[in-house]
Protein backbone atom coordinates (compact mmCIF):
# COMPACT_ATOMS: atom_id res chain seq x y z
CA UNK A 1 0.00 0.00 0.00
CA UNK A 2 2.89 2.48 0.49
CA UNK A 3 4.13 2.27 -2.69
CA UNK A 4 0.33 3.23 -3.91
CA UNK A 5 0.33 6.54 -1.23
CA UNK A 6 3.67 7.16 -2.92
CA UNK A 7 2.46 7.17 -6.24
CA UNK A 8 -0.45 8.96 -5.64
CA UNK A 9 1.68 11.63 -3.74
CA UNK A 10 3.61 12.08 -7.03
CA UNK A 11 0.72 12.17 -9.03
CA UNK A 12 -0.44 15.74 -6.45
CA UNK A 13 3.35 16.65 -7.55
CA UNK A 14 2.44 16.39 -11.14
CA UNK A 15 -0.28 17.80 -10.73
CA UNK A 16 0.24 20.73 -8.73
CA UNK A 17 3.27 21.71 -11.23
CA UNK A 18 0.92 21.85 -14.35
CA UNK A 19 -1.25 23.87 -12.29
CA UNK A 20 1.32 26.44 -11.69
CA UNK A 21 2.47 26.26 -15.10
CA UNK A 22 5.84 24.89 -14.04
CA UNK A 23 9.11 24.76 -16.53
CA UNK A 24 8.03 22.16 -18.90
CA UNK A 25 11.47 20.22 -18.26
CA UNK A 26 10.43 19.81 -14.86
CA UNK A 27 6.43 18.66 -15.30
CA UNK A 28 8.59 16.50 -17.77
CA UNK A 29 10.97 15.46 -15.34
CA UNK A 30 8.31 14.24 -12.36
CA UNK A 31 5.73 12.65 -15.42
CA UNK A 32 8.47 10.48 -16.44
CA UNK A 33 9.03 9.34 -12.81
CA UNK A 34 5.78 8.75 -12.29
CA UNK A 35 5.30 6.67 -14.92
CA UNK A 36 8.42 4.91 -13.40
CA UNK A 37 6.83 4.63 -10.64
CA UNK A 38 3.01 2.96 -11.71
CA UNK A 39 4.76 1.06 -13.92
CA UNK A 40 7.11 -0.48 -11.02
CA UNK A 41 3.49 -0.92 -9.39
CA UNK A 42 3.01 -3.17 -12.03
CA UNK A 43 -0.84 -2.01 -11.90
CA UNK A 44 -1.35 -1.43 -15.68
CA UNK A 45 0.13 -5.00 -16.59
CA UNK A 46 -3.29 -6.48 -17.68
CA UNK A 47 -4.84 -2.92 -19.00
CA UNK A 48 -3.21 -2.21 -22.16
CA UNK A 49 -4.81 0.26 -24.10
CA UNK A 50 -8.32 -0.69 -25.34
CA UNK A 51 -9.05 0.19 -29.14
CA UNK A 52 -12.84 0.90 -29.74
CA UNK A 53 -13.31 -0.28 -33.30
CA UNK A 54 -14.80 -2.72 -35.68
CA UNK A 55 -12.71 -5.12 -36.88
CA UNK A 56 -11.30 -4.54 -40.69
CA UNK A 57 -14.27 -4.75 -43.13
CA UNK A 58 -17.15 -4.18 -40.62
CA UNK A 59 -19.15 -1.54 -39.68
CA UNK A 60 -21.42 -1.13 -37.02
CA UNK A 61 -25.14 0.33 -38.54
CA UNK A 62 -27.16 2.62 -37.14
CA UNK A 63 -30.90 2.87 -36.36
CA UNK A 64 -30.83 5.76 -39.51
CA UNK A 65 -28.55 3.44 -41.58
CA UNK A 66 -31.10 -0.03 -40.72
CA UNK A 67 -33.70 2.29 -41.54
CA UNK A 68 -32.61 2.61 -44.87
CA UNK A 69 -31.79 -1.10 -44.85
CA UNK A 70 -35.09 -2.22 -43.86
CA UNK A 71 -36.45 -0.35 -46.86
CA UNK A 72 -34.06 -2.25 -49.01
CA UNK A 73 -35.06 -5.65 -47.35
CA UNK A 74 -38.53 -5.35 -47.96
CA UNK A 75 -38.54 -4.51 -50.97
CA UNK A 76 -36.47 -7.23 -52.33
CA UNK A 77 -38.19 -10.09 -50.08
CA UNK A 78 -42.17 -9.16 -51.37
CA UNK A 79 -40.16 -9.38 -54.41
CA UNK A 80 -39.39 -12.76 -53.91
CA UNK A 81 -42.67 -13.81 -52.38
CA UNK A 82 -44.06 -12.18 -55.42
CA UNK A 83 -42.54 -15.06 -57.46
CA UNK A 84 -43.40 -17.67 -55.11
CA UNK A 85 -39.95 -18.36 -53.21
CA UNK A 86 -40.15 -20.51 -49.57
CA UNK A 87 -37.51 -18.94 -46.85
CA UNK A 88 -34.73 -21.53 -45.30
CA UNK A 89 -31.25 -20.82 -43.00
CA UNK A 90 -28.23 -22.14 -42.79
CA UNK A 91 -25.51 -22.41 -39.77
CA UNK A 92 -23.21 -19.46 -40.63
CA UNK A 93 -20.11 -21.76 -40.50
CA UNK A 94 -20.12 -25.11 -42.30
CA UNK A 95 -17.73 -27.94 -42.35
CA UNK A 96 -14.40 -27.16 -44.21
CA UNK A 97 -14.46 -29.57 -47.08
CA UNK A 98 -18.11 -28.37 -47.79
CA UNK A 99 -16.24 -25.34 -48.79
CA UNK A 100 -13.21 -26.66 -50.48
CA UNK A 101 -12.60 -26.55 -53.95
CA UNK A 102 -15.67 -24.45 -55.20
CA UNK A 103 -14.69 -21.00 -55.57
CA UNK A 104 -11.57 -21.34 -57.74
CA UNK A 105 -8.97 -18.93 -57.12
CA UNK A 106 -11.40 -17.19 -54.86
CA UNK A 107 -10.70 -20.18 -52.44
CA UNK A 108 -8.13 -17.71 -50.81
CA UNK A 109 -10.29 -15.64 -49.45
CA UNK A 110 -12.19 -17.86 -46.89
CA UNK A 111 -12.12 -17.81 -43.24
CA UNK A 112 -11.22 -20.78 -41.47
CA UNK A 113 -12.19 -20.93 -37.99
CA UNK A 114 -9.41 -21.71 -35.95
CA UNK A 115 -8.68 -25.81 -35.03
CA UNK A 116 -10.71 -26.45 -31.46
CA UNK A 117 -9.82 -30.46 -31.50
CA UNK A 118 -13.04 -30.79 -33.47
CA UNK A 119 -14.69 -30.44 -36.51
CA UNK A 120 -12.75 -28.31 -38.87
CA UNK A 121 -14.79 -25.38 -39.78
CA UNK A 122 -14.92 -22.22 -42.04
CA UNK A 123 -17.19 -19.41 -42.31
CA UNK A 124 -19.60 -19.05 -45.00
CA UNK A 125 -18.14 -17.73 -47.96
CA UNK A 126 -21.44 -17.24 -50.07
CA UNK A 127 -25.52 -18.77 -49.76
CA UNK A 128 -25.04 -20.80 -52.76
CA UNK A 129 -22.62 -24.02 -51.81
CA UNK A 130 -24.74 -23.93 -48.24
CA UNK A 131 -28.27 -24.14 -50.13
CA UNK A 132 -26.69 -27.35 -52.65
CA UNK A 133 -25.51 -28.91 -49.44
CA UNK A 134 -28.85 -28.39 -47.60
CA UNK A 135 -30.37 -29.91 -50.78
CA UNK A 136 -28.05 -32.91 -51.10
CA UNK A 137 -28.44 -33.62 -47.27
CA UNK A 138 -31.93 -33.40 -47.34
CA UNK A 139 -32.03 -35.13 -50.64
CA UNK A 140 -34.66 -32.18 -51.91
CA UNK A 141 -34.85 -32.35 -56.13
CA UNK A 142 -37.13 -29.15 -56.39
CA UNK A 143 -37.50 -25.99 -54.78
CA UNK A 144 -38.03 -22.42 -55.20
CA UNK A 145 -36.26 -20.50 -52.39
CA UNK A 146 -34.73 -16.96 -51.01
CA UNK A 147 -32.49 -16.91 -48.37
CA UNK A 148 -30.57 -13.57 -46.92
CA UNK A 149 -27.83 -13.83 -44.49
CA UNK A 150 -24.73 -12.78 -43.85
CA UNK A 151 -21.70 -14.02 -45.33
CA UNK A 152 -17.24 -13.84 -45.00
CA UNK A 153 -14.74 -13.19 -47.09
CA UNK A 154 -11.06 -12.32 -46.62
CA UNK A 155 -11.35 -9.67 -49.19
CA UNK A 156 -9.44 -6.32 -49.08
CA UNK A 157 -12.35 -4.63 -48.12
CA UNK A 158 -13.41 -0.82 -50.02
CA UNK A 159 -15.80 0.21 -47.45
CA UNK A 160 -16.91 3.00 -49.38
CA UNK A 161 -17.42 1.05 -52.71
CA UNK A 162 -19.70 -1.68 -50.60
CA UNK A 163 -17.26 -3.90 -50.25
CA UNK A 164 -16.94 -5.46 -46.85
CA UNK A 165 -15.67 -8.70 -45.26
CA UNK A 166 -18.89 -9.47 -43.20
CA UNK A 167 -22.10 -8.37 -45.76
CA UNK A 168 -25.31 -10.01 -46.18
CA UNK A 169 -26.16 -11.96 -49.81
CA UNK A 170 -30.02 -11.73 -50.61
CA UNK A 171 -30.39 -15.30 -53.09
CA UNK A 172 -33.14 -16.19 -54.87
CA UNK A 173 -32.91 -19.82 -56.60
CA UNK A 174 -34.97 -22.52 -58.59
CA UNK A 175 -33.98 -25.67 -57.82
CA UNK A 176 -34.99 -28.92 -60.34
CA UNK A 177 -35.41 -30.38 -63.64
CA UNK A 178 -37.47 -27.99 -65.91
CA UNK A 179 -37.63 -27.15 -69.42
CA UNK A 180 -34.59 -25.15 -70.83
CA UNK A 181 -34.18 -21.23 -69.98
CA UNK A 182 -38.00 -20.76 -68.09
CA UNK A 183 -36.52 -20.49 -64.50
CA UNK A 184 -33.57 -18.50 -65.90
CA UNK A 185 -35.82 -16.09 -67.67
CA UNK A 186 -37.50 -15.52 -64.41
CA UNK A 187 -34.43 -14.91 -62.73
CA UNK A 188 -33.60 -11.93 -64.78
CA UNK A 189 -37.12 -10.65 -64.52
CA UNK A 190 -36.54 -10.75 -60.37
CA UNK A 191 -33.18 -8.38 -61.03
CA UNK A 192 -34.91 -6.44 -63.16
CA UNK A 193 -38.04 -5.84 -60.69
CA UNK A 194 -35.74 -5.25 -58.29
CA UNK A 195 -33.80 -2.46 -59.21
CA UNK A 196 -36.52 -0.50 -60.53
CA UNK A 197 -38.53 -0.91 -57.97
CA UNK A 198 -35.59 0.66 -56.09
CA UNK A 199 -34.80 3.53 -58.25
CA UNK A 200 -30.73 3.40 -58.47
CA UNK A 201 -31.15 4.47 -62.02
CA UNK A 202 -30.42 3.41 -65.36
CA UNK A 203 -28.64 0.02 -65.25
CA UNK A 204 -27.83 -3.19 -67.49
CA UNK A 205 -27.56 -6.73 -66.92
CA UNK A 206 -25.12 -8.81 -68.65
CA UNK A 207 -25.61 -12.09 -70.27
CA UNK A 208 -23.57 -14.83 -70.88
CA UNK A 209 -23.04 -18.69 -70.68
CA UNK A 210 -20.59 -20.55 -69.65
CA UNK A 211 -20.36 -23.35 -72.47
CA UNK A 212 -20.62 -20.41 -74.92
CA UNK A 213 -17.01 -19.18 -73.37
CA UNK A 214 -15.62 -22.88 -72.78
CA UNK A 215 -16.25 -23.36 -76.64
CA UNK A 216 -14.88 -20.21 -77.43
CA UNK A 217 -11.66 -21.09 -75.28
CA UNK A 218 -11.73 -24.06 -77.04
CA UNK A 219 -11.57 -22.55 -80.76
CA UNK A 220 -9.32 -19.83 -79.85
CA UNK A 221 -6.66 -22.39 -78.96
CA UNK A 222 -6.85 -22.65 -75.45
CA UNK A 223 -5.65 -25.36 -73.80
CA UNK A 224 -8.31 -27.55 -71.38
CA UNK A 225 -6.28 -26.85 -68.12
CA UNK A 226 -6.51 -23.45 -68.82
CA UNK A 227 -9.94 -22.83 -69.41
CA UNK A 228 -10.81 -21.62 -65.83
CA UNK A 229 -7.92 -19.63 -64.72
CA UNK A 230 -7.79 -17.75 -68.34
CA UNK A 231 -12.13 -17.37 -67.43
CA UNK A 232 -11.07 -14.97 -64.52
CA UNK A 233 -8.52 -13.08 -66.55
CA UNK A 234 -11.35 -12.39 -68.82
CA UNK A 235 -13.69 -11.45 -66.08
CA UNK A 236 -11.51 -8.92 -64.94
CA UNK A 237 -12.81 -7.20 -68.56
CA UNK A 238 -15.15 -4.39 -66.84
CA UNK A 239 -12.05 -3.32 -64.91
CA UNK A 240 -9.15 -3.16 -66.43
CA UNK A 241 -8.52 -2.95 -70.57
CA UNK A 242 -8.22 -5.56 -73.12
CA UNK A 243 -3.86 -4.76 -73.05
CA UNK A 244 -3.79 -5.40 -69.83
CA UNK A 245 -5.82 -8.85 -69.58
CA UNK A 246 -3.69 -10.08 -72.53
CA UNK A 247 -1.03 -9.41 -70.76
CA UNK A 248 -1.55 -11.36 -67.75
CA UNK A 249 -2.86 -14.04 -70.18
CA UNK A 250 0.34 -14.46 -71.86
CA UNK A 251 2.56 -13.38 -70.00
CA UNK A 252 1.21 -14.70 -66.47
CA UNK A 253 -0.58 -17.23 -67.00
CA UNK A 254 1.53 -18.61 -70.71
CA UNK A 255 -1.35 -18.60 -73.18
CA UNK A 256 -0.23 -17.95 -76.41
CA UNK A 257 -0.42 -14.60 -78.50
CA UNK A 258 -2.48 -16.03 -81.30
CA UNK A 259 -5.10 -17.60 -78.63
CA UNK A 260 -5.00 -14.29 -76.75
CA UNK A 261 -5.23 -12.56 -79.87
CA UNK A 262 -8.85 -14.71 -81.41
CA UNK A 263 -10.35 -14.32 -77.53
CA UNK A 264 -10.11 -10.80 -78.04
CA UNK A 265 -12.06 -10.53 -81.46
CA UNK A 266 -14.63 -12.18 -79.22
CA UNK A 267 -14.65 -11.05 -75.57
CA UNK A 268 -15.53 -7.23 -77.29
CA UNK A 269 -18.67 -8.32 -78.35
CA UNK A 270 -21.85 -7.33 -77.17
CA UNK A 271 -25.52 -7.25 -77.90
CA UNK A 272 -29.05 -9.26 -78.46
CA UNK A 273 -30.37 -11.79 -80.52
CA UNK A 274 -28.57 -10.24 -83.80
CA UNK A 275 -25.35 -11.12 -82.14
CA UNK A 276 -26.29 -14.35 -81.40
CA UNK A 277 -27.93 -14.45 -84.78
CA UNK A 278 -24.50 -14.09 -85.95
CA UNK A 279 -22.75 -16.04 -84.00
CA UNK A 280 -24.56 -19.04 -84.59
CA UNK A 281 -23.60 -18.50 -88.28
CA UNK A 282 -20.01 -17.89 -86.80
CA UNK A 283 -17.61 -20.44 -89.06
CA UNK A 284 -15.59 -21.66 -86.03
CA UNK A 285 -17.99 -21.22 -82.94
CA UNK A 286 -21.00 -22.82 -84.42
CA UNK A 287 -18.47 -26.01 -85.13
CA UNK A 288 -17.94 -26.26 -81.53
CA UNK A 289 -20.68 -28.72 -79.61
CA UNK A 290 -20.41 -27.14 -76.37
CA UNK A 291 -21.22 -23.23 -77.47
CA UNK A 292 -23.67 -24.58 -80.09
CA UNK A 293 -25.82 -25.50 -77.11
CA UNK A 294 -24.97 -22.22 -75.31
CA UNK A 295 -26.11 -20.05 -78.04
CA UNK A 296 -28.87 -22.00 -79.22
CA UNK A 297 -30.30 -21.77 -75.49
CA UNK A 298 -29.12 -17.57 -75.44
CA UNK A 299 -31.72 -17.52 -78.41
CA UNK A 300 -34.36 -19.06 -76.38
CA UNK A 301 -33.90 -17.04 -73.24
CA UNK A 302 -33.69 -13.72 -75.50
CA UNK A 303 -37.12 -14.88 -76.64
CA UNK A 304 -38.80 -15.47 -73.49
CA UNK A 305 -37.04 -11.97 -72.01
CA UNK A 306 -38.60 -10.35 -75.14
CA UNK A 307 -42.13 -11.90 -73.89
CA UNK A 308 -41.29 -10.12 -69.99
CA UNK A 309 -40.95 -7.06 -72.42
CA UNK A 310 -37.24 -6.74 -70.41
CA UNK A 311 -34.84 -7.20 -73.51
CA UNK A 312 -34.35 -2.83 -73.42
CA UNK A 313 -31.94 -3.45 -70.28
CA UNK A 314 -30.55 -7.01 -71.49
CA UNK A 315 -26.63 -7.13 -73.35
CA UNK A 316 -25.33 -10.51 -74.13
CA UNK A 317 -21.83 -10.19 -73.59
CA UNK A 318 -19.16 -11.96 -74.30
CA UNK A 319 -16.65 -10.88 -71.57
CA UNK A 320 -18.83 -11.71 -68.97
CA UNK A 321 -16.81 -14.84 -67.20
CA UNK A 322 -18.28 -15.00 -63.61
CA UNK A 323 -15.09 -16.21 -61.89
CA UNK A 324 -16.92 -18.97 -59.92
CA UNK A 325 -15.97 -22.36 -60.64
CA UNK A 326 -19.62 -24.21 -60.29
CA UNK A 327 -21.38 -22.45 -63.06
CA UNK A 328 -22.12 -24.52 -65.55
CA UNK A 329 -24.73 -22.27 -68.09
CA UNK A 330 -26.24 -18.81 -68.12
CA UNK A 331 -24.64 -16.10 -66.06
CA UNK A 332 -25.67 -12.89 -65.26
CA UNK A 333 -24.62 -10.07 -63.64
CA UNK A 334 -26.40 -6.50 -63.11
CA UNK A 335 -24.45 -3.27 -63.02
CA UNK A 336 -25.61 0.29 -62.71
CA UNK A 337 -24.62 2.90 -65.50
CA UNK A 338 -23.96 6.55 -64.57
CA UNK A 339 -23.95 9.25 -67.57
CA UNK A 340 -20.49 10.84 -66.53
CA UNK A 341 -21.34 13.64 -69.02
CA UNK A 342 -23.44 14.17 -72.37
CA UNK A 343 -19.92 13.51 -74.34
CA UNK A 344 -19.37 10.22 -73.44
CA UNK A 345 -21.32 7.68 -75.78
CA UNK A 346 -21.70 4.47 -73.78
CA UNK A 347 -22.43 5.16 -70.55
CA UNK A 348 -20.06 4.08 -67.12
CA UNK A 349 -20.18 0.91 -65.04
CA UNK A 350 -20.40 1.79 -61.48
CA UNK A 351 -20.01 -1.62 -60.52
CA UNK A 352 -21.98 -5.05 -60.14
CA UNK A 353 -25.45 -5.29 -57.87
CA UNK A 354 -26.26 -8.68 -59.20
CA UNK A 355 -25.01 -11.58 -60.06
CA UNK A 356 -25.79 -15.33 -60.79
CA UNK A 357 -26.15 -18.39 -63.50
CA UNK A 358 -26.85 -21.78 -63.58
CA UNK A 359 -25.09 -24.32 -61.80
CA UNK A 360 -26.37 -27.77 -62.24
CA UNK A 361 -23.20 -29.91 -61.22
CA UNK A 362 -23.29 -28.38 -57.23
CA UNK A 363 -25.72 -30.59 -55.54
CA UNK A 364 -24.14 -33.86 -57.37
CA UNK A 365 -20.41 -33.23 -55.74
CA UNK A 366 -22.23 -33.57 -52.52
CA UNK A 367 -24.56 -36.20 -53.06
CA UNK A 368 -23.17 -39.52 -52.18
CA UNK A 369 -24.31 -41.18 -55.40
CA UNK A 370 -23.59 -37.75 -57.52
CA UNK A 371 -27.61 -37.24 -58.53
CA UNK A 372 -27.48 -34.05 -59.99
CA UNK A 373 -29.85 -31.64 -59.04
CA UNK A 374 -30.20 -28.33 -61.91
CA UNK A 375 -30.32 -25.19 -60.49
CA UNK A 376 -30.56 -21.47 -61.34
CA UNK A 377 -30.32 -18.58 -58.73
CA UNK A 378 -30.06 -14.90 -58.26
CA UNK A 379 -27.81 -12.84 -55.63
CA UNK A 380 -28.76 -9.71 -55.22
CA UNK A 381 -25.74 -7.01 -54.02
CA UNK A 382 -27.15 -5.51 -51.11
CA UNK A 383 -24.26 -3.76 -49.74
CA UNK A 384 -23.44 -2.19 -52.44
CA UNK A 385 -27.18 -0.95 -53.34
CA UNK A 386 -26.92 0.05 -49.42
CA UNK A 387 -23.90 2.17 -50.18
CA UNK A 388 -25.41 4.12 -53.38
CA UNK A 389 -29.03 4.62 -51.57
CA UNK A 390 -27.20 6.05 -48.02
CA UNK A 391 -25.02 8.50 -50.20
CA UNK A 392 -28.21 9.90 -51.89
CA UNK A 393 -29.90 10.33 -48.88
CA UNK A 394 -26.76 12.18 -47.09
CA UNK A 395 -26.54 13.84 -50.08
CA UNK A 396 -30.47 14.93 -50.11
CA UNK A 397 -30.38 15.81 -46.04
CA UNK A 398 -33.84 13.79 -46.53
CA UNK A 399 -35.12 13.20 -43.11
CA UNK A 400 -35.30 9.41 -41.70
CA UNK A 401 -37.56 7.88 -39.56
CA UNK A 402 -35.91 5.51 -37.34
CA UNK A 403 -39.34 4.64 -35.46
CA UNK A 404 -42.83 3.81 -36.42
CA UNK A 405 -43.98 5.42 -33.18
CA UNK A 406 -47.81 6.79 -34.60
CA UNK A 407 -48.37 8.89 -30.87
CA UNK A 408 -46.65 10.40 -28.00
CA UNK A 409 -48.91 9.85 -24.90
CA UNK A 410 -48.27 13.05 -22.82
CA UNK A 411 -50.20 15.81 -20.18
CA UNK A 412 -50.19 19.06 -19.71
CA UNK A 413 -50.77 19.04 -16.10
CA UNK A 414 -48.80 17.40 -12.89
CA UNK A 415 -50.00 13.85 -11.16
CA UNK A 416 -50.92 12.60 -14.27
CA UNK A 417 -48.55 9.68 -14.81
CA UNK A 418 -50.89 7.30 -13.83
CA UNK A 419 -53.68 8.53 -16.26
CA UNK A 420 -50.77 8.57 -19.41
CA UNK A 421 -49.82 5.08 -18.36
CA UNK A 422 -53.43 3.41 -18.05
CA UNK A 423 -54.20 5.29 -21.70
CA UNK A 424 -50.69 4.02 -23.11
CA UNK A 425 -51.72 0.07 -22.13
CA UNK A 426 -54.99 0.33 -23.74
CA UNK A 427 -53.09 2.00 -26.97
CA UNK A 428 -50.36 -1.00 -27.02
CA UNK A 429 -53.34 -3.38 -26.15
CA UNK A 430 -55.10 -2.13 -29.26
CA UNK A 431 -51.84 -2.61 -31.84
CA UNK A 432 -51.15 0.91 -31.75
CA UNK A 433 -47.07 1.84 -32.27
CA UNK A 434 -47.59 4.28 -28.74
CA UNK A 435 -44.61 5.68 -26.68
CA UNK A 436 -44.60 7.73 -23.40
CA UNK A 437 -41.83 10.43 -21.76
CA UNK A 438 -40.22 8.47 -18.42
CA UNK A 439 -40.51 11.27 -16.48
CA UNK A 440 -43.64 11.87 -13.32
CA UNK A 441 -43.91 15.34 -14.71
CA UNK A 442 -42.55 16.21 -18.56
CA UNK A 443 -43.04 19.82 -19.05
CA UNK A 444 -45.51 19.89 -22.67
CA UNK A 445 -43.14 22.00 -24.23
CA UNK A 446 -40.74 19.06 -24.04
CA UNK A 447 -42.76 16.37 -24.94
CA UNK A 448 -43.73 18.10 -28.14
CA UNK A 449 -40.47 19.16 -29.06
CA UNK A 450 -39.81 14.77 -28.26
CA UNK A 451 -42.19 14.43 -31.46
CA UNK A 452 -40.69 17.06 -33.80
CA UNK A 453 -37.28 15.51 -33.03
CA UNK A 454 -38.20 11.89 -33.47
CA UNK A 455 -40.91 12.49 -35.99
CA UNK A 456 -44.01 11.23 -33.92
CA UNK A 457 -46.79 12.33 -35.50
CA UNK A 458 -49.79 12.15 -33.38
CA UNK A 459 -50.02 13.04 -29.85
CA UNK A 460 -52.74 12.14 -27.23
CA UNK A 461 -52.90 14.69 -24.39
CA UNK A 462 -54.79 14.08 -21.12
CA UNK A 463 -55.66 16.35 -18.79
CA UNK A 464 -58.03 16.95 -15.81
CA UNK A 465 -61.11 18.11 -17.78
CA UNK A 466 -60.45 15.85 -20.76
CA UNK A 467 -60.71 13.18 -18.32
CA UNK A 468 -63.58 14.10 -16.52
CA UNK A 469 -65.32 14.80 -20.10
CA UNK A 470 -64.17 11.07 -21.29
CA UNK A 471 -62.14 12.78 -24.18
CA UNK A 472 -58.90 12.73 -25.39
CA UNK A 473 -57.06 15.91 -26.69
CA UNK A 474 -55.42 14.35 -30.04
CA UNK A 475 -52.72 17.03 -31.84
CA UNK A 476 -51.55 16.88 -35.22
CA UNK A 477 -47.52 17.91 -34.38
CA UNK A 478 -47.04 19.20 -38.16
CA UNK A 479 -50.18 21.66 -38.20
CA UNK A 480 -50.79 22.20 -34.70
CA UNK A 481 -54.52 21.15 -35.05
CA UNK A 482 -56.44 20.06 -31.89
CA UNK A 483 -59.71 17.94 -31.75
CA UNK A 484 -61.19 16.35 -28.96
CA UNK A 485 -61.79 12.37 -29.32
CA UNK A 486 -63.86 10.53 -27.49
CA UNK A 487 -61.70 7.86 -25.63
CA UNK A 488 -63.36 4.73 -26.93
CA UNK A 489 -63.14 6.39 -30.55
CA UNK A 490 -59.46 7.19 -30.15
CA UNK A 491 -57.75 3.77 -31.49
CA UNK A 492 -59.91 4.23 -34.33
CA UNK A 493 -58.98 7.92 -34.77
CA UNK A 494 -55.40 7.25 -34.69
CA UNK A 495 -55.54 4.52 -37.07
CA UNK A 496 -57.27 6.66 -39.70
CA UNK A 497 -55.33 9.49 -39.00
CA UNK A 498 -51.70 7.24 -39.67
CA UNK A 499 -52.72 4.89 -42.45
CA UNK A 500 -50.69 5.39 -45.22
CA UNK A 501 -53.06 5.67 -48.35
Amino acid sequence: MAEEAAVRAQAEVVRRLKHDKADPDEIAKEVAKLLEMKAQLGGDEGKHKFVLKTPKGTRDYSPKQMAIRERVFNAIISCFKRHGAEVIDTPVFELKETLTGKYGEDSKLIYDLKDQGGELLSLRYDLTVPFARYLAMNKITNIKRYHIAKVYRRDNPAMTRGRYREFYQCDFDIAGQFDPMIPDAECLKIVHEILSDLQLGDFLIKVNDRRILDGMFAVCGVPDSKFRTICSSVDKLDKVPWEEVRGEMVGEKGLSPEAADHIGEYVQLHGGLELIERLLQDPKLSQNKLAKEGLGDMKLLFEYLTLFGITGKISFDLSLARGLDYYTGVIFEAVLLQQENEHVEEPVSVGSVAGGGRYDGLVGMFDPKGRKVPCVGVSIGIERIFSILEQRVEASEEKIRTTETQVLVASAQKKLLEERLKLIAELWDAGIKAEVLYKKNPKLLNQLQYCEDTGIPLVAIVGEQELKDGVVKLRVVATREEVNVRRESLVEEIRMRTSHP
